[in-house]
């Protein structure tokens, strides 16, 4: 996605549907185009080529949020270098396998819900005050007002983890 709509990853994960002169793809957002002006996106020649020949190069589209059909759970991914033992007050966690965009992620601290901030990366960076390895609580809230909350999630070194529900399709 163009580097002004994509902005601090908001986008990440998100699915669009895009129509072109040719047809319409489901496409899911998965990084920035910086050199992209805004309303634009950058498709993988597969997802261009149902929307356009490939030849034409540029063209008009338009594309719209859509809630995909997912199978399974949200699942929450943990960063190859958080590693807990070198550094047991940092780590990075991506939400994957969402149906909406994701607006928040926030993990509790003796009953306080903290805010964790997302980098442009789509990876949430927490520091864990006094927390360290073990097993986390966190809430996500989708684009849409939202929230899911998974209790017990376990940190595993690049691992992935599910959780227990996924959100309801946009209304």
């Amino acid at each position: 996605m163009n580097a002004v709509q994509y902005g601090q990853a908001e986008w990440c994960g998100a699915s669009v549907r895009v129509d072109g002169p040719k047809g319409s793809v489901v496409v899911r957002i998965v990084n920035r185009c910086p050199e992209c002006p805004a309303g634009h996106l950058d498709l993988s020649r597969e997802a261009f080529a149902q929307i356009a020949d490939l030849v034409t190069g540029i063209v008009p589209i338009r594309w719209q949020l859509v809630s995909p059909a997912l199978s399974g759970p949200i699942a929450y991914h943990f960063k190859h270098d958080s590693d807990l033992k070198l550094n047991p007050h940092w780590l990075a966690v991506q939400v994957r396998n969402h149906r909406n965009p994701l607006v928040r992620l926030e993990y509790d601290v003796g009953g306080q819900w903290v805010e964790v901030p997302r980098k442009d990366h789509n990876y949430f960076e927490m520091t864990l005050p006094k927390q360290g390895p073990g097993h986390y609580r966190f809430r996500v809230t989708d684009l849409f007002g939202h929230q899911l909350v998974d209790e017990r999630i376990p940190f595993q070194a690049n691992a992935t983890v599910k959780g227990r529900a996924q959100f309801p399709p946009a209304p």
